[in-house]
């Protein structure tokens, strides 16, 4: 495939600015940034996102949760007629390019304390801030587990139990009295079953309404035997390599990385080295910082999900977690266990992810899946997680799939948005809001033009400004040399 792309250097940058980035079709290798030509690639590149609040289960995807939750509860592998490879049709892919220029991040808090939640079975592990001011406060992940976070009173988890019913309001309908007391028997069973608290509440809270589908939580938060054959840990830890608790297991990230791209990629060894590792994946332009959110202490940054079966390391999920969504980087995982499926599985965890930082912060609601190529049949099933968005590649409003999919059936570059009227109004260029790093002071592009009399760069920053829209180019500084 032949891809015409225009890319920078992202030494430093904001996660709302990433996300403003990348709601223009721009994606991110390490600290590269880049954006296809649209119009001039062999194969157009749509970003595509998966609006994770309204999010419905389909029956493949529903194949697969069962089938992972059989496998820990039991430990019986699928048959091979049933078993589908996630190597062809489910990895979080992206393009990989070899720059990673360094940089450093200044003012910003560590987070480096793991914090163990018990899930029958399945465990999942948040991050804490190790040197915040504020007790029980938790990071951009909010707990599953009430007993880490039942002290806080910002625990968006907690205010879901539900009350205990009071027969003193004699005014209230017998049918809703009679669904409380169903609800509070559901919670006590499923807490008697060996749930948490939250999870318990989760699942009442989510319990399917009449004929409405099971949703994905029930799935996820399905109770295990009390002595299930296999426990599924998962950890969201920090990617950075000053974070200690990264560091321990960077050796099994990168040796089930490299497995994996020799396997599945048939890349060479020598081409899976630990720099072309850290520089790809581990390296990120922005490190994590603090919400604005005033209900809680919480970071955006960049992640590694990683799956842990019975303290085995055996995938790794890399994300970005952004003020609006949960943008996935790459998904990789250990060759041997293909049988579950892991890149679908992987796929689901994350929107589930998605959902649950959503109770918290209600602007982040979408999961990000790098871009869709729609000639590229591999990359169909991006589109199967409904409901699915593309970005409109001249006006950059995303657009309903279904709608999109006949337009592109036909040519492979069009404009999605039907309205002739809409414009891309974030692309309007004004020379003097765009700012600039020289000689390192920052300065508006005005004041550079003034300083730097010999250089005629002007329709560069023009094309630079146009590509990252005013949002970002009144807030981003664009180094020039001095």
């Amino acid at each position: 495939m032949h891809m015409k792309t225009q890319g920078m250097w992202a030494h430093t940058l904001a996660p709302i600015d990433y996300q403003n980035l990348i709601d223009r079709g721009w994606r991110r290798s390490g600290k590269y940034c880049y954006k296809p030509t649209m119009n001039l690639t062999c194969c157009p590149l749509y970003t595509i996102r998966c609006e994770a609040t309204k999010f419905t289960l389909t029956k493949s995807q529903k194949k697969v949760l069962k089938k992972v939750h059989k496998f820990l509860a039991t430990g019986k592998k699928p048959q091979p007629s049933q078993m589908h490879s996630s190597a062809n049709n489910s990895d979080h892919e992206m393009e990989v390019t070899d720059y990673s220029p360094d940089a450093d991040m200044q003012g910003v808090k560590r987070i480096e304390k793991v914090r163990p939640i018990d899930q029958t079975g399945i465990n999942e592990e948040n991050v804490a801030n190790e040197d915040s001011d504020l007790p029980n406060q938790t990071c951009d992940t909010p707990p599953l587990d009430p007993q880490a976070s039942s002290k806080s009173s910002q625990s968006p988890v907690s205010s879901n139990k539900p009350s205990p019913v009071k027969s003193s309001n004699t005014s209230r309908p017998q049918c809703r009295k009679a669904k409380e007391v169903r609800k509070e028997r559901k919670l006590q069973k499923l807490l008697k079953r060996g749930l948490s608290q939250a999870d318990a509440s989760a699942v009442v809270t989510h319990a399917k309404k009449g004929n409405e589908p099971k949703s994905l939580e029930e799935f996820l938060l399905d109770p295990l035997p009390s002595q299930p054959a296999h426990k599924l840990e998962l950890r969201l830890v920090p990617s950075t390599l000053d974070n200690p608790l990264f560091c321990q297991s960077f050796d099994e990230s990168y040796e089930i990385y490299k497995k994996y791209q020799t396997t599945i990629h048939q890349d060479s060894p020598e081409k899976c080295s630990t720099k072309q590792f850290t520089r790809f994946l581990v390296t990120s332009p922005f490190q994590h910082v603090e919400s604005s959110s005033s209900s809680s202490r919480s970071a955006y940054g960049s992640f590694h999900h990683q799956y842990w079966l019975d303290d085995k390391l055996i995938a790794v999920g890399v994300v970005d977690i952004l003020p609006y969504c949960i943008s996935s980087v790459y998904f990789f995982y250990d060759p041997d266990y293909s049988f579950l499926s892991l890149g679908t599985y992987a796929a689901l965890r994350e929107i589930a992810l998605t959902r649950e930082l959503n109770t918290k912060y209600k602007d982040l609601q979408y999961y990000y899946m790098g871009y869709y190529i729609h000639s590229c049949v591999k990359m169909r099933y991006k589109g199967q997680y409904v409901p699915s968005f593309l970005l409109c590649p001249e006006t950059y409003i995303f657009q309903p799939i279904e709608k999109c999919r006949p337009t592109l059936d036909v040519s492979k570059y069009h404009r999605l948005e039907e309205d002739p009227n809409k414009d891309d109004v974030d692309g309007v260029v004004n020379l003097r809001e765009i700012l600039i790093l020289y000689d390192r002071t920052k300065m508006m592009f005005t004041l550079y033009k003034t300083l730097q009399k010999k250089t005629d760069d002007e329709e560069e920053v023009k094309e630079y400004a146009k590509f990252v829209g005013r949002k970002c180019y009144r807030k981003i500084m664009l180094y020039r040399d001095s």
